[in-house]
């Protein structure tokens, strides 16, 4: 009996061709697929012959131009800016999250000035005029007060708000209000009235030092503010320690739906909610006077200079619930100790310097421009006293670098643009840009370009280089209808630390990228168009995610500074008149680690489950057609883990939840594990005890006929999951709002009808 041998496993690529260049295609065991004379089989059949591998040899590493290493902090060129304005005592610089190209600089004495981000600019109006309101009778040459902090509202291009941070004479006090900018017809700058004030926040001061004045909104849409001790010296009042009182901390509000009946909501995820003898708006607390703190637009991280006493200035990597120890310690000197000692749990600085090198120090802002490749991710802060400002690196608050770069008289504040670069702002009315040395040698750019990244060798049809290797996922998250594409990079001889149910870990230089493209026609593929392509990258430093938003002419896609939007008319034969319009928000960096935790392992998709099914891998021999192949098995074959993960068959691999396989449970759990869980996990970063990982147990999950942790939505007997009912159940009641009770609160705009099928039927078949 004979019969021809069984071909190879192809079938034609019906979508646009992926080319990887793979070196070679191993020989198919299973003959010549079909050609030439049948085998002569014996007469107990063989097993079938193996299919072949998707990737037959690991594919040559891609020439991407990503800078990896973080460069060390090295001297750089301080530029006058803006040389045609007058300032009159500036002390903070910033812009607003909008679109537009404005810059604000606070005077001490209560003006807020907005100008064209241009260095020809040659006047300035004004945002608005608060000197009548703030000081009061005050030389402002001799002490600290005034108006000290300005921060945006993250919706401030819709709703106007902007926040103040200033202080008042007789009595003496400190104020955080909101005001309300207009915006004049034909693109002018905004203006606000000092009428339009709300009071927030007013805090008693026993004396003229130590107001801190900064606050600023945080990753997580929070209103963050600082407060010193109280002044006076030496903290006669303990406030650095007296958790009773609001001095002497950084203070983390919701001012989200803010009125004259509620100023503000204290988050459930503060760290001393239901905490006796805690004020629950404390978010850290032991300082002196914490003059200026900033988030790292990367990472979230919020660093802080804290001002000292008599020996030490610090600068504080600032934790959730943190002491920072003053009056007991400065910086890591004993000041003032109660008895019994120095008690333990006290967060010494990242780095501290004494008298010798200045007085005052100023928190400033780890580097994320792209006009200064040599400060890419060093943290610049200053002296006040000395002037002199230096570059710090760190690694999870140990100081890895710190190295004076320049100087200048009297720098009180730094403030960064929308892009990104940084400016040193001097008391004596002189702004500085910072600028590469002229004549130095810098390191190379960052891709402003997705063209520059080298991630595609054609940008048009979107084919990756060589050793850029797409995948895809079986269960997708959400992401408001979007249509989405998938690959991974790693460097030279770098491979995956495997897990069969934990998360993965990768190599410095690991690059993942994931395309975004939306159908501007429901259901026609024709009319997609390409949105942004993220980067998600593994630094030296950690993860970082870049966005790259792609232009009207989708030829190319530029990369973001921060977050944007853009609003899309869709043809929907659903919405009324057929049409619908859909705003679509690019992340900024700090948004990607909001989704992309630590407790998550920072790479969400590419785990185990999520890649065990099969992928369309090209033919590189047979052109036009394509080998199936389960990703794991080609994977494993090209040696991209660091052991054999053995078998595929015998690892775990989560179903599609708007599939047919798997059960109605465990289509819901792989739901909730791709779209939740990377928050709502063991020491995730979500308030409450959620857990919603794969492999934990349902009645593990703290969430079936358990109380929510926050908000009822008016249900009488409020559960997270009520058994049998998705209607009376707060997690498909989130999931089917848009207001701000929503879940996701981040990333998604527009709710999933599919998911909450599939939450629905589970927790209805309860």
């Amino acid at each position: 009996m004979t019969r021809p041998a069984p071909p190879a496993t192809v079938r034609p690529v019906l979508l646009l061709p992926v080319v990887l260049s793979l070196a070679c295609l191993l020989a198919v065991a299973c003959g010549g697929g079909g050609g030439g004379a049948p085998a002569t089989l014996p007469e107990d059949p063989l097993p079938p012959a193996p299919a072949p591998f998707g990737l037959a040899t690991r594919p040559a590493t891609a020439a991407l131009t990503f800078p990896i290493n973080n460069p060390q902090p090295q001297a750089v060129d301080l530029n006058r800016a803006f040389s045609n304005l007058s300032f009159t005592r500036p002390v903070f610089l910033t812009h607003a999250p909008d679109a537009s190209n404005w810059l604000y600089v606070l005077e001490q004495a209560g003006r807020i000035l907005v100008f064209d981000n241009d260095d020809a600019v040659l006047s300035a109006s004004v945002l608005v005029d608060l000197r009548d309101d703030v000081g009061g009778p005050v030389a402002y040459d001799t002490n600290e007060e005034g108006l000290l902090g300005l921060c945006f509202d993250p919706a401030f291009a819709t709703n106007g708000f902007f926040y103040v941070h200033y202080s008042m004479a007789n009595p003496r006090r400190s104020r955080i209000a909101r005001y309300t900018a207009t915006f004049p017809p034909g693109g002018g700058a905004p203006s606000a009235s000092p009428a339009s004030e709300l009071e927030i926040l007013t805090l008693s001061q026993p004396a003229w030092n130590h107001n801190s004045g900064m606050l600023a909104f945080g990753p997580d849409g929070m209103l963050y503010i600082g407060f010193g001790d109280g002044g006076s010296g030496g903290d006669p009042w303990n406030n650095g320690q007296d958790t009773t009182t609001l001095h002497g901390n950084i203070l983390r509000v919701d001012v989200r739906g803010s009125s004259a009946q509620q100023r503000y909501a204290i988050p459930a995820d503060n760290p001393f909610v239901g905490v006796q003898g805690f004020r629950e708006e404390i978010w850290a607390y032991g300082f002196r006077n914490p003059w200026r703190f900033s988030f790292d637009r990367n990472t979230g991280e919020l660093l802080c200079g804290d001002v000292g006493q008599v020996t030490r200035e610090e600068v504080d990597l600032v934790r959730r619930g943190g002491n920072y120890g003053w009056r007991i310690i400065e910086g890591t000197s004993v000041h003032n100790a109660p008895q019994g000692g120095v008690p333990g749990g006290l967060q010494g600085p990242v780095v501290e310097y004494g008298r010798s090198l200045g007085t005052t120090v100023v928190g400033g802002y780890v580097y994320r421009g792209q006009d200064v490749p040599s400060l890419r991710g060093v943290y610049v802060y200053a002296d006040y006293g000395s002037g002199r400002i230096w570059g710090l690196t760190h690694n999870d608050g140990t100081a890895t670098s710190n190295l004076q770069i320049n100087t200048l008289g009297q720098t009180c504040s730094f403030g960064e643009d929308a892009r990104g670069e940084l400016y040193a702002i001097s008391l004596n009315g002189q702004i500085r840009r910072f600028a590469e040395p002229q004549g130095g040698v810098s390191p190379p750019p960052f891709p402003g370009l997705l063209s520059e990244t080298g991630l595609f060798s054609d940008l048009a049809t979107l084919s990756p280089a060589t050793g850029v290797i797409p995948y895809e996922v079986n269960a997708r998250l959400w992401s408001d209808d979007s249509e989405k594409q998938r690959w991974i990079a790693l460097p030279a001889g770098g491979q995956i630390g495997f897990s069969a149910q934990d998360p993965w870990t990768f190599p410095e230089g690991t690059l993942f990228v994931k395309h975004f493209e939306l159908a501007l026609t429901v259901g026609d593929p024709g009319s997609r168009r390409r949105l942004e392509t993220r980067v998600l990258v593994r630094e030296a430093g950690g993860w970082a995610g870049y966005t790259y938003r792609w232009n009207a002419a989708q030829t190319d896609a530029v990369l973001l500074p921060g977050a944007a939007e853009d609003t899309f008319t869709i043809n929907d034969p659903s919405a009324p008149g057929g049409q619908r319009d859909q705003t679509w928000r690019y992340p900024s960096r700090t948004d990607c680690m909001q989704c992309h935790t630590e407790p998550a392992g920072r790479v969400l998709g590419v785990r185990t489950g999520q890649l065990n099914r099969d992928h369309d891998y090209p033919d590189p021999v047979a052109a036009g057609q394509v080998i199936i192949d389960n990703q794991l098995r080609a994977w494993n074959h090209v040696a991209l883990f660091t052991t054999d993960i053995g078998a595929s068959a015998s690892l775990e691999a989560w179903p599609d939840p708007q599939g047919t396989a798997g059960t109605s449970t465990t289509r819901a759990r792989a739901y909730l594990a791709t779209n939740c869980a990377q928050c709502h996990r063991a020491n995730g970063t979500a308030p409450g005890n959620l857990d919603f990982r794969w492999r934990v147990p349902d009645a593990a999950m703290n969430a079936i006929d358990v109380p929510p942790g926050q908000g009822d939505f008016g249900l009488a007997t409020p559960r997270v999951i009520t058994p049998g009912s998705r209607s009376d159940s707060v997690l498909w009641l989130r999931m089917e709002t848009l207001d701000g009770r929503r879940m996701p609160r981040l990333g998604s705009g527009r709710v999933h009808g599919a998911g909450l099928d599939v939450i629905g039927t589970w927790i209805d078949g309860m």
